[in-house]
């Protein structure tokens, strides 16, 4: 039995395109540069990790997931909180970028999001530093749920212009 290694490689691009392979790597670049340039806000028990204000891409299009969750993962490698923070911060981003996906009001979509991330960072936190699971959980909460506000409204007023809107919808 032969292999035809050529016909997978063919249908594979089909599939992906450069388009949204060079988009993804620079939403990926972008939440990633964000957080580390602000990593004193961006990790440990108290979060408030402005490039969450991205995850709203998915929002508006699924295909910008894998971008968000590949930028979380670079994102978390330098954690002060080592690999756990690479494993539960990714799922977390990833969770919360297919219900911001899935729910169709966007200060609906900011709440779930803040509640997925405040449960799994919230654990994460428990599981680290044995505080109480409610107060990381209620703190991770806050600083999510305040920066995808943020974000509801920043790309409410990206959506309502017309030079940008055709790059979010496409």
């Amino acid at each position: 039995m032969k292999i035809n290694l050529k016909k997978g490689i063919l249908a594979m691009n089909k599939n992906l395109s450069v388009k949204f392979i060079a988009v993804n790597a620079i939403i990926a670049g972008v939440y990633a540069a964000i957080t580390l340039a602000l990593s004193p806000i961006a990790y440990l028990e108290i979060q408030f990790r402005l490039s969450e204000v991205m995850v709203f891409l998915s929002f508006y299009n699924k295909k910008y997931i894998l971008g968000l969750v590949i930028g979380c993962l670079i994102a978390n490698i330098p954690s002060p909180l080592g690999l756990m923070d690479v494993v539960f911060g990714t799922i977390s981003t990833l969770l919360v970028c297919i219900a911001m996906y899935y729910l169709k009001n966007r200060y609906v979509a900011a709440f779930v999001g803040a509640v997925i991330t405040g449960l799994i960072i919230g654990a994460q936190l428990h599981l680290i530093f044995e505080i109480p699971f409610v107060i990381n959980a209620i703190y991770v909460f806050i600083g999510q749920f305040i920066v995808l506000v943020i974000g509801a409204r920043l790309f409410k007023v990206i959506e309502n212009n017309k030079q940008l809107r055709p790059y979010l919808m496409e």
